[in-house]
């Protein structure tokens, strides 16, 4: 059994406890401490009735008051929207070529639509808009879809493979996974791509075989040149600029296995007035083709 005893220096009873002959002193605790913490206490369970604070089966008490920061922060943000709705309005009602050739408009739109880039478009296209592997450069005036005004609006509306009813869909053929071509075929197919835009083709590749392969498997949608045609989303494969990269293995894996980005349809999820902003914006970026 612990024995208490009185320090002799001090004064203080101990605690009983010894450890390698030093005694621990059973000094109380400060008052002011002691007080509040009863107050924390108090206090907490005043928070407790007032706030919400404790989860239920189906949600959280309220507390008596009824505030929350959560539905604060969401009312700003929907008084936001109302606001940057209101101010716009005149860009919801304006065609893009008017909005594109009235200053004020136009200094709204970009204003907003760059504000709403960062926000949702740089993930993936990088806060430049410079891109990366997969995700397109929206500065160097090459596009899928097409870069007019009304051609960006659209895309950014529905979508490219969305869940959006009206979402574009290009569809190239996985040539070596479904069996339509032999990988030497590919390797020749391959080779040719990369000479259509000025690239050396691997050496010992058979030019005229792969024209041939070309032409009647991938010129319906490329064109017989690979000039590509927008209204399919058929990329330009004589341009020099590559959206998966330009090096031998990686066009062979896009003819084997083909590439399907993903970009989400917007229309829901940003106000009309944000959507034609972003049109107005990423057009400056590099748009008109």
């Amino acid at each position: 059994m612990a024995q208490h005893d009185v320090d002799h220096v001090s004064g203080v009873t101990t605690t009983g406890h010894e450890w390698d002959g030093i005694k621990e002193l059973n000094n109380p605790l400060p008052k002011w401490w002691l007080y509040l913490f009863y107050i924390c206490i108090v206090w907490s369970f005043g928070y407790f009735l007032l706030y919400p604070a404790w989860p239920t089966l189906t949600g959280y008490t309220t507390g008596l008051l009824g505030y929350s920061q959560r539905e604060a922060a969401l009312n700003a943000v929907a008084e936001g929207a109302a606001t940057r709705i209101a101010a716009g309005q005149g860009l919801l009602d304006a065609p893009l070529e008017t909005i594109q050739n009235d200053p004020k408009l136009l200094e709204f739109a970009m204003a907003n639509g760059k504000a709403a880039f960062g926000d949702n478009c740089a993930p993936c296209h990088g806060s430049g808009a410079t891109g990366a592997k997969g995700y397109p450069n929206l500065q160097d005036d090459d596009w899928l879809w097409g870069g007019s005004l009304d051609t960006i609006h659209e895309t950014l509306r529905v979508g490219i493979r969305s869940t959006h009813e009206e979402t574009r869909i290009s569809d190239m053929p996985a040539f070596g996974r479904d069996g339509l071509l032999e990988r030497d075929q590919i390797k020749t197919v391959a080779a040719y791509v990369l000479s259509l835009s000025g690239l050396p083709a691997p050496e010992g590749a058979d030019l005229a075989a792969g024209e041939t392969l070309f032409v009647e498997n991938c010129a319906s949608c490329h064109g017989e040149k690979g000039e590509g045609m927008q209204e399919m989303g058929a990329p330009n494969l004589a341009d020099a600029i590559w959206l998966y990269g330009s090096d031998e293995a990686t066009v062979v894996e896009t003819i084997t296995n083909a590439r399907r980005g993903v970009m989400p349809a917007w229309a829901g999820r940003l106000d009309p007035v944000t959507i034609k902003s972003l049109a107005v914006y990423v057009h400056a970026l590099g748009g008109g083709a």
